[in-house]
């Protein structure tokens, strides 16, 4: 018997969802910036801030994008599991922190 390799589906999903993570840190590292650096607190309305804002948007829409490769990974008998478990994980912790960190910070 052959043994098994890892899911193309699931390196894919880990992956994305590390480097999401990652690039969605660092946007909210420089909302804070531009929030602290600006008297009187950053105009929402600004391109800087729209831009940040529409990143952020685009990176929960790719974080989104390894939930579902991280769920086809998983339900491919012939494949490992392992990488599709921890894309789809680290992918849906991702997701649901920030979107919590926008519901705290429209709230305040």
């Amino acid at each position: 018997m052959e043994e098994q390799k890892h899911s193309g589906l699931g390196i894919a999903s880990f992956v994305t969802s590390v480097v999401t993570a990652g690039l969605i840190f660092l946007m909210f590292i420089i909302a804070g910036v531009m929030e602290s650096t600006t008297p009187g607190g950053i105009d929402e309305n600004s391109p800087a801030a729209i831009i940040v804002g529409l990143c952020i948007l685009g990176l929960l829409a790719l974080d989104l994008l390894a939930v579902g490769l991280g769920i086809g990974g998983l339900v491919q008998s012939e494949h490992k599991k392992l990488f599709a478990a921890l894309g789809t994980a680290f992918a849906g912790i991702t997701l649901l922190g920030t979107i919590l960190l926008i519901i705290i910070g429209n709230a305040l």
